[in-house]
């Protein structure tokens, strides 16, 4: 009986090719989100702080244009962090206020990234809203409803995973290894749990994983799976094929905290705090599960319809997933120590 796991080999190298022709996204790595804080300081004085992420050195390509109304008081201040640049300064509405007003970031659609907008008034109260690429202007309104806001994050988590391309190809990676349906839940269950404990922690503060070699290493499990993949379909053992939930749950800790940075960078209000969480890991999980779906129905499709494949097309998605797991591996190094 031929096993499943053998259709599974066109069906990613036909989507893994369809990736590659999407603009942007092998030289993308996270849907890191942008953010602005506006805080209240007195009469009609505001702090506006607008944080543009870094992506490998190339500064984020959208700015943010303010209300024509508004004036600036004194000079800006511009800081620049290990992944982000922070624009900070103080501005008077001329007395309109802020409900109403209308933030634009020209150059936010040619990105992949939203921007997450957090108002802190002086009563105390916060209000949160989103621009997006499709949509890269936001206006500044009261506080949103419980729905509203679990759009925004169910969104987010969404975006996140599926414009990921180092997490989706992990992904893959594990596809290739499993040999059964049974091995296939048991493995996605556990790189889903696991990457939702390590998503939780790092986003109600109880631990963080640094930037830089946080991405070396989900790079190095990428290029980890590579062999294996390659041990899997020579017909050998080890610990990784006999066992794939092992290593989705230990690298899927890893994980977690490049989805949590995806999450923690957008200013989340305490009071949104567990409904963020909730709805952007919702939001992951949704995106996974479309990503392993869509690789399942292609699969079936190909057995469906018994095309018949040249044999180098089976070792395609092995030696990309160890190629690019290399190449991002040595890249995100050396972006590390500083070599770029």
């Amino acid at each position: 009986m031929v096993s499943w796991t053998k259709y599974l080999w066109p069906a990613i190298l036909f989507l893994w090719l369809a990736l590659l022709l999407l603009p942007n996204v092998v030289l993308s790595h996270e849907s890191q989100p942008g953010a602005v804080e506006i805080r209240h300081l007195a009469g009609d004085r505001y702090e506006v702080a607008w944080r543009a992420p870094i992506y490998y050195n190339k500064p984020h390509p959208a700015r943010l244009q303010l209300p024509k109304s508004w004036q600036t008081i004194g000079q800006p201040v511009q800081r620049r962090t290990r992944d982000a640049i922070l624009f900070t300064r103080i501005v008077s509405t001329q007395g309109e206020g802020l409900d109403g007003q209308i933030l634009r970031f020209p150059g936010l659609e040619s990105t992949i990234t939203d921007v997450f907008i957090k108002i802190a008034l002086a009563d105390g109260s916060v209000m949160t809203t989103t621009a997006r690429p499709t949509r890269p202007w936001a206006e500044l309104r009261g506080e949103r409803s419980w729905h509203i806001t679990a759009r925004e994050y169910l969104f987010l988590g969404f975006h996140h995973i599926l414009l990921g391309l180092d997490h989706l190809l992990f992904v893959l990676g594990l596809l290739l290894i499993v040999k059964s349906r049974v091995m296939l839940l048991q493995t996605i269950t556990s790189f889903t749990i696991a990457h939702s404990i390590t998503l939780a922690i790092a986003t109600l503060g109880y631990a963080r994983a640094p930037l830089p070699p946080l991405n070396a290493a989900i790079a190095l499990s990428i290029m980890f799976l590579g062999p294996e993949i390659m041990r899997a379909r020579r017909g050998e053992d080890s610990l990784t094929i006999a066992r794939p939930w092992l290593a989705a749950f230990g690298f899927g800790l890893l994980h977690g905290f490049g989805f949590a940075s995806g999450l923690s960078t957008t200013g989340i209000p305490k009071t949104e705090l567990p409904w963020a969480l909730l709805w952007f890991n919702l939001g992951v999980e949704f995106g996974q599960l479309v990503f392993v779906s869509l690789i399942l129905l292609l699969a079936w499709s190909f057995r469906t319809l018994k095309i018949v494949w040249p044999k180098w097309v089976e070792v395609v998605p092995a030696y990309s997933v160890g190629s690019l797991g290399a190449y991002w591996t040595i890249q995100r190094t050396m972006i590390m120590i500083g070599g770029f």
